[in-house]
């Protein structure tokens, strides 16, 4: 039977990367319930920034939200941030995104996944919080065959910079809670989708390509099988993890990862079929190669999240499009 604390409104929560897409949905529903939230971003512009500035004027719409303009990797701003707050409970979202862009700038991965990380390790050590939540991804797992991939599973064998940079946050995050005490909770995210999502994303680029009737690029002539996940589940289980630090294991540590995906994977084929049908037009198809740095297949044994919280992600590609392809007519009014 499924044990776990609710959530605790009066908790004051840091979330980083407030103004990215699951940062964004995550502090909305947050302030929704009148959690006071702090929110933390430096508004780059991998991608197109007036989306970032949109959830932003979203947010600002609550009494309870505060914005912070800042970097992860600058130690100083992260140090004030912490000394300036006492955070009960601190998200870190914030992160360089994206395997194919690591390929080319891999800078970004080492300046934001890595010391920014640290940075936020560090002011945990110094001004401690009851739990330290931050993203991982279903990246660590690599070309991995067996299937779903559970947490127990070896994944030291990354095939791009983005994924090592996140098992390299699992494996700080772990040292760091056993020698400083900190309780921390990874989170491998599975191929998220959703309502002002990130527009380097596949499914956010077909459609972009596919209203324009311009020809979407299909890799490994469409033989992938992705298990898409619909935002507000992700948010769902984060929000149950929240007061819910990792108890000591045998050693005292107090680290746990957890797998976050549909536990589902749909080949990228019916993927896009779906897609097409929600946006009523047929996308023109140039199918190529595997590109490096992608995996075939991802599809997540969520077991442990059941058995602790009673709750697995559960959206249908089909309703979870559908709320895209509103959202997304809305919002450039098409």
């Amino acid at each position: 039977m499924a044990s776990y604390k609710s959530l605790d409104i009066s908790k004051k929560i840091l979330v980083t990367g407030a103004a990215g897409f699951i940062g964004f949905h995550l502090s909305k529903k947050l302030l929704e319930q009148g959690v006071t939230v702090i929110g933390f971003d430096n508004i780059n512009d991998y991608y197109d920034v007036n989306l970032k500035y949109a959830r932003l004027e979203i947010l600002n719409g609550y009494e309870n939200f505060t914005f912070i303009k800042g970097n992860l990797a600058d130690k100083q701003a992260i140090d004030a941030l912490f000394s300036e707050n006492k955070f009960d409970i601190v998200v870190n979202l914030a992160a360089q995104a994206g395997v194919r862009y690591s390929i080319d700038n891999p800078q970004a991965y080492i300046e934001s996944n890595v010391i920014g990380f640290f940075n936020i390790l560090e002011a945990c050590r110094h001004n401690p919080v009851e739990h330290l939540l931050y993203a991982s991804s279903s990246s660590v797992y690599g070309n991995q065959q067996k299937t779903p991939f559970s947490t127990d599973d070896d994944v030291s064998k990354p095939i791009s910079l983005y994924a090592a940079t996140k098992k390299s946050n699992e494996l700080m995050a772990y040292t760091y809670s056993h020698l400083y005490g900190i309780p921390a909770t990874g989170l491998r995210f599975f191929t998220v989708y959703g309502p002002f999502g990130r527009p380097d994303m596949a499914y956010f680029g077909f459609t972009n390509k596919i209203m324009n009737g311009e020809k979407i690029k299909i890799f490994n002539n469409g033989d992938m099988y992705r298990d898409f996940t619909y935002v507000d589940d992700i948010v769902k289980g984060i929000e149950n993890m929240l007061c819910n630090p990792p108890e000591a294991d045998e050693n005292g540590d107090r680290a746990t990862v957890y797998n976050i995906g549909n536990n589902s994977p749909e080949k990228l084929m019916y993927f896009i079929e779906t897609l097409e049908k929600a946006l009523g037009k047929t996308a023109e198809k140039e199918y190529l190669p595997m590109q490096p740095g992608d995996v075939y297949q991802t599809y997540a044994d969520v077991t442990p999240l059941i058995e602790k919280f009673g709750f697995k992600p559960s959206t249908s590609i089909e309703e979870g499009l559908s709320r895209f392809v509103e959202w997304y007519k809305d919002y450039y009014k098409i």
